[in-house]
């Protein structure tokens, strides 16, 4: 829980966003003290875990656990703040694939599964590799859910208003978009994108409409679902499949 606060604050901030989990940003009540405050959450992450295992024997193996989360979470945020400096010619699948792998997949679904893993001695080499393929394939899926949702979610369920499109970020959406357009379209997309204006807001979402990316999502979503499934199935690391099975089902079709 520390380390996704940590994270979210210090998102939010980066972000410039508004509004997180119904609630106003840290940042907009204290200002920039919410990087100091960030850092005082991730640092007592590291006091809990030496507190309650310090003597145990798999106290180092959760140590390293989150020494590497947390850095593979910090690159993923860096990746993330400079697509605003980018071209467009710049985004890519895989840009986007690495900022969504390690800014949210790690820490949100692989981090607590080897934490269990490690605590229960279910932490052999293969058992972690096969966890953390799954895991993250179900992370990339979230992160996709959240731009999905950073458009057309309810604002009133999702606890904040979508700011994704004029912040310039790399999303689904708009790489779906760009993928589908005719060349004139294309034009029209990169000269609104990014800006925070509500008629530039408004002619991107008209084309996401005129080329169905909804739809696309929608149609996406549910072939995602499909193959994660069939890794589960195929899942040869002998770990319980409800472990994934779980995670996958509380997120397909949310709302928030």
């Amino acid at each position: 829980r520390r380390v996704r606060e940590a994270v979210v604050s210090t998102q939010s901030t980066g972000d410039h966003s508004e509004m997180r989990r119904g609630q106003p940003c840290w940042y907009k009540k204290v200002g920039l003290t919410a990087i100091n405050d960030s850092l005082l959450l991730e640092s007592s992450v590291f006091e809990l875990l030496k507190y309650h295992l310090g003597t145990e024997p798999y106290y180092v193996k959760c140590l390293e656990l989150f020494l590497d989360v947390t850095r593979k979470t910090e690159l993923g945020q860096a990746l993330d703040l400079e697509v605003e400096a980018l071209d467009y010619s710049q985004y890519t699948r895989e840009r986007y694939d690495a900022i969504v792998i390690y800014k949210t997949a790690y820490y949100s679904f692989y981090l607590p599964v080897a934490l269990a893993m490690h605590l229960a001695g279910r932490d052999s080499v293969h058992e972690l590799e096969c966890a953390k393929k799954i895991l993250l394939r179900i992370g990339h899926y979230f992160q996709v859910q959240d731009d999905y949702l950073d458009c057309y979610g309810d604002p009133g369920v999702i606890g904040k208003v979508g700011t994704d499109i004029q912040e310039k970020k790399c999303s689904w959406l708009f790489l779906t978009a760009m993928e589908s357009v005719t060349e004139e379209d294309r034009q029209i997309l990169m000269e609104n994108y990014g800006k925070n204006d509500v008629e530039c807001v408004s002619m991107v979402k008209e084309l996401y409409k005129k080329y169905e990316i909804r739809q696309k999502y929608l149609d996406f979503s549910a072939e995602t679902y499909a193959s994660v499934c069939s890794d589960i199935n195929n899942d040869k690391s002998g770990l319980p499949s409800e472990i994934f099975q779980d995670f996958l089902d509380k997120i397909h079709k949310r709302s928030k």
